[in-house]
């Protein structure tokens, strides 16, 4: 197991691994609650997503620590669930079934994209400075999410936003968490993020912030309702309406992993000569989960910038995305213990990983304006759009100007146009 993971290669060794995958596995078990509670305002059974949700985390997740090596979880994607949803089924009348088809027809091309090696190709021709601030820029939305979550920061009519009521209950409960956690990590605890997490699960339970489980084990609900659907419709995806959504579905999840592999890359180490060492078999996997989850009947998945969180406390392998796809194998059986994440729980360690992603930026070349402008582009609106994708494509426009601007467009591949004016093209349609 050493020698197919590449222990001693890459530092590591089992018990980090380990201690890493279940880091990262409570940094992101949320989803097994939240995706059904999205998904299913759309029509679809809250039980059978549940199921679905934990089926796709736990092929995704081993497919790309066997086939890659990288320590990262795959799962249904948060911002593309809620754009299922909201946007497709809800907002443009589109029955479920078919949306879901969409989402099969997309995660189909990806992996054909995938298997001829456009993906990674794309990923590779990215310029460095640009990788360093699409890391850097999740950390900033990463560590955004983790300040939403814990109620540090709210919504406001006039502001935008604005400090929340660090008072209340939840939100000291965070606090709590975030100062315990900065304090062990700052004493040189490894484990410091994952201990911080159980620590403040305790600490919930105990002044009733957050709920006792009323049973350790739960029935596994059936799939059923949702499971092999995508193939009963597929006569009805030739719409201009259910292109336009396949087409959406790319975009977003393309960008969305490729950010999240490059900032997992870039902080454990593994990025070489400013390429993904296999990317490829990383992005087959990423896509080939989509399909599988397609067929079990939840949205687009996604490798998940949570991840961060695993390689903060030493994660450097794919065995740390084996761990990763058993713990939600577990969860499928114990999912009344699930209640006990709640996102003031996993906040801190989300605003800890931000604030170690985000060091990336110093890696920026600051001395050229042609990059300062689309790298700051890049790392400032993914978390005021809330949107990875968002970030790296108005990066990806503004770059090719400023590079022809100083005149030197030779020095830009001949992909960064074509990327450019394709986003131009999207946000102009969009």
């Amino acid at each position: 197991m050493r020698q197919f993971f590449e222990f001693n290669k890459r530092e590591t060794n089992f018990k980090k691994e380990t201690l890493a995958g279940i880091t990262t596995f409570l940094s992101m078990a949320y989803i097994l609650v939240v995706n059904p509670i999205i998904l299913s305002e759309s029509g679809m059974d809250k039980g059978a997503l549940f199921t679905a949700t934990a089926l796709s985390a736990i092929v995704g997740s081993l497919l790309i620590g066997l086939l890659a090596n990288f320590p990262v979880g795959i799962a249904p994607s948060m911002g593309l669930n809620s754009f299922f949803t909201f946007s497709v089924v809800i907002g443009m009348g589109i029955e479920w079934q078919v949306a879901l088809t969409g989402v099969f027809i997309a995660s189909v091309i990806f992996v054909i994209l995938s298997l001829f090696k456009i993906r990674e190709k794309i990923i590779n021709v990215i310029p460095k400075d640009l990788k360093h601030a699409i890391a850097g820029g999740i950390g900033f939305f990463i560590a955004f999410i983790g300040l939403k979550n814990a109620g540090f920061v709210v919504a406001n009519e006039e502001t935008f936003v604005s400090i929340g009521a660090l008072t209340s209950p939840g939100t000291a409960l965070a606090a709590f968490g975030f100062v315990i956690t900065l304090m062990m990590l700052v004493r040189g605890i490894r484990g410091g993020i994952f201990y911080g997490i159980v620590v403040t699960s305790i600490l919930g339970m105990f002044l009733g912030l957050v709920d006792v489980p009323g049973s350790i084990v739960g029935e596994v609900p059936s799939l059923a309702p949702t499971f092999g659907v995508v193939f009963q419709n597929l006569g009805d995806i030739f719409t201009p309406e259910i292109l336009a959504v396949i087409f959406t579905f790319l975009f977003v999840a393309f960008f969305d992993t490729a950010g999240a592999l490059i900032a997992v890359a870039s902080q454990a180490g593994i990025m070489k000569n400013n390429e993904i060492p296999n990317a490829g078999r990383a992005l087959l996997a990423d896509s080939t989960s989509g399909v599988v989850g397609a067929i079990f009947g939840t949205s687009t998945t996604a490798s998940f910038v949570e991840s961060s969180a695993g390689v903060a406390v030493g994660g450097r392998t794919g065995f740390t995305s084996v761990v990763i796809s058993i713990c939600f194998f577990i969860a499928l059986f114990f999912s009344p213990i699930l209640g006990v994440i709640t996102p003031e729980v996993t906040a801190p360690a989300l605003i800890i990983v931000g604030a170690l992603m985000a060091t990336e930026v110093k890696e920026i070349d600051w001395s050229r304006f042609e990059i300062v402008v689309p790298a700051f582009v890049t790392v400032i609106m993914m978390p005021l759009t809330f949107s990875v994708a968002t970030g790296i494509a108005l990066g990806f426009i503004l770059y090719p100007f400023a590079m022809i601007a100083k005149k030197d467009w030779k020095q830009v591949h001949p992909i960064m146009y074509t990327l450019g004016g394709l986003f131009i093209m999207y946000f102009v349609f969009l």
